[in-house]
């Protein structure tokens, strides 16, 4: 089974629109996919309950990871995890454990730039990190091109010396994806081949080795 978890100690960065979108991606491949959220928010497991309007979609297994412990299904293909904010010591470690990738989502601020900066030197100390158990990768999300700000990003996440995926844009398609229980490859190409396009980088890497821990 494939673990890939979506982590970010600060809140409000786009972890769980990630998550979703990652799990309609393989979903709508015909893997089996479950959504475990750990956020007491439950924001992710909303979206899952939006989602059964729909006659048709992929169904994605819904799993509330606030009880502990998850019972995951054996016939389940691709387990997508969306954690918490604010998650820190023995806690990272512990979720660390059970997560081959780790995707962290940042908004192009200067105060999420230096929250993202202390995860990040906490995650490298993590054994789970420093012995390679889990692949760490970044993605800059709700960024609008061409301004001071996503510059400044991009050149921090490539100074980070952690593997720097590429952007994500401030769009309304994302919105519309959360608010109706699809993800941005399930509603309109016309309208969401802007956005479908940059997650190219993403999946790319999600399928190549180096995203994977070795051995």
């Amino acid at each position: 089974m494939r673990t890939i978890m979506c982590m970010n100690a600060k809140g409000g960065c786009g972890k769980t629109t990630m998550a979703t979108n990652l799990a309609t991606w393989y979903a709508d491949d015909g893997a089996r996919v479950a959504l475990a959220d750990f956020d007491p928010q439950q924001c992710a497991l909303d979206w899952l309950k939006a989602r059964e309007q729909y006659e048709g979609v992929p169904e994605i297994f819904g799993l509330d990871a606030t009880q502990t412990p998850i019972r995951v299904p054996k016939d389940i293909d691709y387990l997508i995890m969306d954690a918490p904010a604010g998650t820190h010591g023995p806690v990272v470690n512990a979720m660390l454990k059970r997560t081959q990738t780790l995707l962290i989502p940042v908004l192009p601020s200067p105060i999420d730039m230096r929250t993202v900066q202390r995860f990040i030197e906490e995650l490298l100390h993590t054994g789970q990190v420093s012995h390679d158990h889990t692949r760490i990768a970044l993605v800059a999300n709700r960024v609008r091109e061409n301004t001071r700000i996503f510059h400044e990003l991009e050149d921090f996440l490539a100074r980070t010396g952690v593997t720097f995926l590429g952007s994500l844009r401030e769009s309304q398609n994302y919105i519309r994806a959360a608010e109706t229980g699809l993800g941005i490859f399930e509603l309109a190409p016309s309208q969401v081949y802007k956005d479908v396009v940059q997650w190219d980088a993403i999946t790319d890497w999600l399928a190549s080795p180096k995203s994977r821990p070795a051995g």
